[in-house]
């Protein structure tokens, strides 16, 4: 075969330093933004804090590096903003970007280990990790595929404070963007993983699956280990209720045995993330803020979540004057500055558009509350304000609303879906609060069971197993009809 020589075009991505700043700091918190612009300000002498930002300074159009025309010029303010329909593209993550794999998407599973490679080591020696790098850490030294590490920590990052998966699969399957072609069988098979590491219990969906994964990590000749594995996994509430003859008879034990049994069983830990957790108070600061004006629900950004950073002026203007070469390094550390000034103004605005959207469709849940929240997936927020789903996701994490119910994380308002008789579906976070009122209200002499409560549902119209009324009332750390029922 003679050999020719061809050109062929393909469409490629090219993620430059400027964009991937830009997806670092929008799934950032406020708190961790604050952090890295410190460290950021600490190497750039271009970049000083200040009382405001000062976000117009940044196109003036004597300085050395000028910007591209497509940034958005509208300075970040704290007036009221009301959501106007504009299909801006998505400059953070192209819409076909990864098509066939998860290159692009370590910012949203929040993999960090690179990004602190260049931090202060003495800081990270005294600070303990935390669950999620505990976690991590053990991943990182496993030799798993880069895809099951990606969909385990997924799960990692669903954790709550005590290392409980409290979302249900399913639910989470149907928050993920839809390119990363994960099914429910991976997020399985990952959750079976996660619960393999340390601490044993980690990744539990009950108080049941956790001591019987600590259990079932003990040694086999551990005494009394099948015997306390038996209670727990077929009967735990007998053991709450103190009902020790019945005990007995499940284990076929005499006393000996069972105070055996119950001394293994106590000696577990309920919480077993909670050593991972700081002793130093946690805050949060809102992103945006919700009200009410003159009958409208309107967001605005809360100025104290919005960086005070702004140009060097001094170095500015003397970089103005003299522009050779032995000036380069400042030349490149202020366009290193306005660029990052340019991707927080548009982080800012990223969140505010979201959050906009978000309280659009949720009015009814700042009217009424929690019991009229709707049913919303993050496939709508991305096709009204044309953004990847990816961009969403990263915009819902750590960012947090204030509203006159309280402060909500913007994955709040996200969620499955239930049915009803009539065809329509209701958020599955206002059924577990229909099921809480219904537990509030009950006779203490008579509570209701889980097939009750979903007989109850279902005669409002409202489609619910009895399984998964469990399921939610166990999410909600309600304890079963036995340990309710005042005698």
């Amino acid at each position: 075969m003679k050999p020719t020589l061809q050109l062929k075009l393909t469409p490629g991505l090219a993620l430059t330093p400027q964009l991937q700043q830009s997806i670092r700091l929008l799934q950032l918190s406020t708190l961790e933004l604050n952090q890295e612009i410190e460290r950021i300000t600490q190497n750039n002498p271009l970049l000083e804090l200040g009382e405001s930002a000062d976000y117009g300074r940044v196109r003036d159009q004597d300085d050395p590096v000028a910007l591209s025309p497509d940034i958005p010029s509208s300075q970040i303010e704290s007036n009221d903003v009301a959501y106007s329909e504009k299909n801006d593209r998505d400059s953070m993550l192209p819409s076909n970007e990864d098509a066939d794999g998860f290159n692009g998407y370590e910012t949203f599973y929040g993999n960090r280990e690179s990004d602190e490679e260049g931090g202060d080591f003495a800081q990270q020696a005294i600070t303990p990790p935390n669950l999620r790098e505990h976690l991590a850490t053990q991943i990182s030294l496993t030799q798993i595929s880069e895809r099951n590490r990606h969909i385990v920590g997924i799960l990692i990052d669903s954790l709550d404070d005590d290392g409980y998966l409290r979302q249900d699969l399913q639910e989470l399957l149907e928050m993920l963007p839809v390119e990363l072609g994960i099914h429910l069988e991976d997020l399985q098979a990952a959750l079976k993983y996660l619960q393999q590491l340390d601490p044993p219990g980690v990744g539990a969906r009950n108080l049941q699956e956790c001591l019987a994964l600590q259990l079932q990590a003990l040694p086999e000749e551990t005494p009394y280990r099948q015997q306390a594995l038996l209670l727990v996994r077929h009967d735990l509430e007998i053991l709450a209720s103190k009902d020790y003859k019945q005990i007995k008879k499940l284990l076929h034990c005499d006393d000996d045995c069972l105070r055996s049994v119950q001394q293994l069983i106590t000696q577990l830990n309920p919480r077993p993330g909670e050593a991972f957790n700081s002793a130093i108070s946690r805050y949060v600061i809102p992103d945006v803020m919700v009200s009410k004006q003159e009958g409208t629900w309107t967001v605005r950004l809360n100025p104290e979540s919005i960086p005070h950073l702004s140009i060097n002026q001094l170095y500015a203007d003397i970089l103005k004057r003299d522009r050779n070469n032995s000036a380069q390094i400042l030349m490149n550390q202020l366009s290193e500055a306005k660029w990052l000034l340019k991707n927080i103004q548009q982080r800012s605005e990223t969140i505010l558009r979201v959050s906009s959207v978000i309280v659009e469709h949720q009015q009814a849940f700042f009217e009424h509350g929690a019991i009229a929240m709707r049913p919303l997936i993050m496939r709508k927020i991305a096709e009204a304000l044309n953004l990847h789903e990816s961009t969403v996701s990263r915009v819902t994490t750590q960012k947090f609303m204030h509203t006159p119910h309280g402060i909500f994380e913007l994955k709040y308002f996200f969620g499955s879906h239930v049915a009803t008789n009539t065809g329509e579906t209701r958020s599955a976070i206002a059924i577990r609060t229909l099921i809480k009122q219904l537990i509030q209200s009950e006779d203490p002499k008579k509570p209701l069971t889980d097939s009750r409560i979903s007989g109850i549902l279902g005669e409002q119209g409202i489609i619910v197993a009895r399984r998964t009324v469990a399921k939610y009332r166990e999410s909600m750390q309600i304890p079963p009809v036995s340990l309710r029922r005042m005698l």
